[in-house]
């Protein structure tokens, strides 16, 4: 296969500010990009969540962008690493899966990321691959053999297991055996380089070592931002549940991005849209409701389709510039014996009654002709449509 090399294009991955750091450096990979020689590269996932958030949709856009290049890429479910855990930095240790949550997890994956990578491509398709099928296989023996590269002190440089130590938080045995698998992966696939975000750089460099050590052979390192509100630091996170997820159809994956706070546009712009630079100065000066509706509609595209964003742009203009409702809403069924909000946490609208009570004393519950609830006792006599804050509705159904 040969490859594309056009530099002016492989410069703006690097402009948009998406590569924040590459081993052994960024010059060696630029050079290696223009030389017009092919590598092998992997983005690798853990399924710990039922979705991916766009957080993952913009490394495999970037990996995308390569594969369109000529290059090869493998986009990797760490099936069996997700049942270690990636360390974190959190008072506890991360919460191992079982096979069959991880499997249940990565049921709708594929559907999720087809927009996103081709791997239907007739000359270079994507490929997918699941790291249980050599990381299963490993005897004892091996994973010794593995664990005689490193040693503790290297493992302890990771900066969640120092801060662990200086908060005198227990550090488990097998937390070590994460950055061993994933930097396995890179030898069982025989990669010329790996696309991670920042917090996955301990991760990645144990694969360029046991890459060096067991095949002689160097790996790029490819790390790339987080997205994260430029404001508060808070992350896309699979573990948190925080960002927006893509599992949403059109229309509310296009109202989500639309009630991210405001300095979120900026970043949404640079990592999930290929919306070209030299338009930013001017989305950006169109106001941000502006700026971020062609966000929106830009990643809804990609998702599902220009008619389809289109439409949901039209929804969302119809909801919350007009006072409309959506016509796609949730409903949630309830009897007079069964208290409203019991239904509407049994039905994931709210997590609790205290948050119910919460937006009940906040003026956060109204009617549709945007009556305000006062009653947390409130009782609805029929089937009615509650706006929940600014951007949620729900059709209440009488049993």
């Amino acid at each position: 296969m040969k490859t594309i090399v056009d530099k002016a294009r492989i410069e703006e991955m690097f402009v948009r500010g998406t590569v924040m750091e590459a081993f052994p450096s960024k010059e060696k990979l630029m050079d290696r990009l223009l030389s017009g020689e092919r590598i092998k590269i992997y983005y690798g996932l853990d399924p710990t969540h039922t979705a991916i958030h766009l957080g993952h949709a913009k490394n495999l856009i970037f990996l995308e962008e390569l594969r369109q290049l000529g290059h090869e890429v493998v986009v990797l479910f760490g099936d069996f690493t997700a049942m270690i855990g990636d360390p974190t930095s959190k008072a506890v240790a991360r919460k191992q899966l079982t096979a069959d949550e991880v499997k249940m997890n990565m049921t709708t994956w594929v559907g999720q990321i087809r927009p996103l990578i081709d791997f239907d491509d007739a000359e270079n398709p994507a490929t997918i691959a699941h790291n249980s099928e050599w990381l299963s296989k490993l005897s004892f023996a091996d994973v010794v053999n593995l664990a005689s590269n490193f040693t503790v002190q290297q493992m302890l440089e990771r900066d969640m297991f120092e801060k662990r130590l200086k908060d005198n938080v227990p550090i488990h045995v097998h937390e070590f055996m994460y950055p061993l698998m994933q930097g396995y992966d890179s030898v069982a696939m025989d990669v010329d380089a790996e696309l991670c975000g920042t917090d996955q750089i301990f991760n990645a460099l144990a694969g360029r070592t046991l890459l060096k050590r067991f095949k002689n052979k160097d790996k790029f390192v490819i790390a790339l931002n987080l997205i994260a509100n430029p404001k508060t630091g808070e992350l896309m996170s699979k573990s948190n549940g925080t960002g927006v997820f893509i599992d949403q159809g059109a229309s509310k994956l296009f109202g989500a991005i639309m009630a991210l706070p405001d300095p979120m546009i900026e970043p949404l712009f640079l990592n999930c849209t290929r919306i070209p630079m030299s338009e930013k100065d001017g989305l950006m000066a169109a106001g941000p409701r502006s700026a971020k509706a062609r966000v929106a509609f830009d990643i809804v595209k990609r998702l599902h389709g220009e008619k389809s964003a289109s439409d949901a742009e039209k929804d969302f203009e119809n909801t919350f510039s007009k006072g409309g409702v959506p016509e796609d809403i949730q409903e949630v069924h309830f009897s007079q014996i069964e208290p409203l909000s019991e239904a509407l946490v049994k039905a994931g609208v709210i997590p609790s009654k205290a948050e119910w009570r919460r937006l009940i004393e906040g003026g956060g519950i109204k009617t549709e002709d945007d009556t305000k609830i006062i009653d947390v006792n409130f009782m609805p006599k029929e089937t009615m449509v509650l706006k929940i804050g600014k951007r949620r509705f729900v059709r209440v159904v009488l049993n």
